[in-house]
């Protein structure tokens, strides 16, 4: 089984249909997977093997898609390496995985011993690939995983562990995906997040679904308005920050979205005034989803119901959902099972087997869910502050907190303390035009009218930026 085989048959009806845009650059069906199958033609003479963890450190663009879908073509592994991580950080995962190759965009590289390969393939690009002799052979059993996908965990908590994605395991997830997101050839797809982290799930369903993903991440947010109005665009997928900054544009008009059928927002937690000031703007409620790595994307709200406002929706018809130790607020650890789980974790090495419990797996994120069967989640278990053996959830106060005038986002975090345990306290941002480093007048007032006062937090400090990982999640 292939991914890449599968979309060659899939699109045998629409070969001569744009599959990916970019500015003034175009590419069809047709087209992509030629160039893919040649890019894999130099790639093997080069020595690129099945089963080889080949590193992608690109930019978001045509020649990322069809790079992926070359190596996915050998059945050779893609290890995403995000431009955004710094050099140490992309030697970690070079080393962690123990690359066999590292093919590169010269100009994201740096200085490097790798030599040029793939000439005349991308105008004004020059690529490289660096072979490397792996320090020890694959772990026992990963040959037989039909690996597709090595892609580190965005490591908001603890190590990253370098997750395993089979071709299989694409194609469940992908098709269960489909089920909440139903994508057709009618679709115009409005691209804006990182292709480093989200790819699987959703450019790979794209291409399968015959749609035309148009690329808007320079220039946002004019570049997605642009497209919109160019390309008829029928669905974007992006982050609530990209929806704050288009309900907050005031360049940007009501009517401008009246095309889209489907706004998802994924990657983070929905802020209620986010997802407020955008309905109220566009008339158009966001469609909060939740993915994660390991699992996919098994929660997409469609409700289309305002009063449901935070909840991630009911899980798709292929998954399954439990709480774990809940406790007598009905909040406890999220499992779940369905088609399409990770097949192993690289690095330490576990396999499937190991890693679920009868099937489940365990998310680490808290939640509860309502008389209808809607998840809301409340944060992960890791992050939980007690105080005085009571339980703090960070994301629920600082959803208070980030509706709060002047505040644009937060972090709550806890402070040791000897005799209550922890301390509940917050990091700050506040909206340009705001005065830098002048604490809020009404917010501590504010959060006792909104919280119980064990969960308001003791100290406030106003800074420039939070820390968050490469893929925009804050660093807990």
């Amino acid at each position: 089984m292939n991914i890449f085989t599968v979309i060659e048959e899939e699109s045998r009806g629409h070969r001569q249909k744009i599959a990916l845009r970019d500015n003034d650059r175009q590419i069809s069906y047709e087209e992509l997977l030629d160039n893919a199958l040649q890019i894999a033609g130099r790639l093997k003479l080069e020595g690129v093997k099945q089963c080889h963890r080949v590193g992608l450190l690109c930019d978001d663009s045509i020649e990322y898609v069809i790079i992926s879908l070359a190596i996915l073509s050998l059945s050779a592994a893609v290890v995403p390496v995000s431009p955004d991580l710094a050099a140490a950080e992309r030697e970690e995962v070079t080393r962690r995985i123990d690359l066999d190759f590292l093919l590169a965009d010269a100009a994201l590289q740096g200085e490097s011993s790798a030599r040029p390969v793939l000439p005349g393939f991308s105008p004004g690009k020059n690529f490289t690939l660096l072979q490397r002799f792996a320090a020890l052979p694959p772990p026992d059993g990963f040959l037989r995983l039909n690996p597709a996908f090595i892609r580190f965990s965005s490591g908001t908590t603890g190590a990253s562990k370098g997750v395993i994605l089979s071709h299989e395991a694409i194609l469940e997830r992908t098709a269960a995906a489909d089920k909440g997101l139903q994508i057709t050839t009618a679709d115009t797809v409005l691209w804006v997040l990182s292709m480093s982290y989200h790819f699987v799930v959703t450019i790979l369903l794209f291409l399968r679904r015959g749609a035309t993903i148009v690329l808007c991440g320079g220039n946002f947010p004019h570049s997605l308005i642009d497209e919109i109005n160019r390309q008829q665009g029928t669905f974007i997928y992006a982050s609530p920050f990209h929806y704050s900054l288009l309900a907050g544009s005031g360049d940007i008009g009501a009517s401008e979205l009246q095309g889209i059928r489907m706004a998802v927002s994924t990657a983070m937690k929905l802020p209620l005034q986010t997802a407020t000031e955008f309905a109220t703007k566009f008339g158009l409620e966001l469609t909060e989803a939740y993915g994660i790595i390991e699992v996919g994307l098994p929660f997409i709200h469609l409700s289309g119901s305002a009063a449901r406002m935070g909840s991630v929706g009911r899980p798709l018809p292929d998954y399954r959902i439990r709480l774990e130790s809940s406790d007598e607020n009905g909040i406890g650890e999220i499992r779940i099972s369905g088609p399409g789980l990770l097949d192993a974790y690289y690095t330490p090495w576990q396999e499937r087997a190991e890693i679920l419990a009868d099937g489940w797996f365990a998310t680490g994120d808290l939640g509860r869910i309502d008389a209808d069967g809607f998840l809301f989640i409340v944060g992960r278990s890791k992050d939980v502050i007690n105080f005085v053996g009571m339980k703090i959830f960070p994301v629920e106060v600082e959803a208070v907190i980030d509706s709060y005038p002047g505040v644009a986002e937060s972090q709550v975090y806890g402070l040791p303390h000897e005799r209550f345990g922890e301390l509940p306290a917050a990091r700050i941002v506040l909206q340009s035009g705001v005065g830098a480093g002048t604490p809020l007048p009404g917010l501590r007032r504010f959060c006792y009218q909104q919280l119980a006062s064990y969960k308001v937090p003791k100290e406030y400090e106003i800074v420039e930026q939070l820390d968050k990982t490469a893929s925009g999640k804050l660093k807990r």
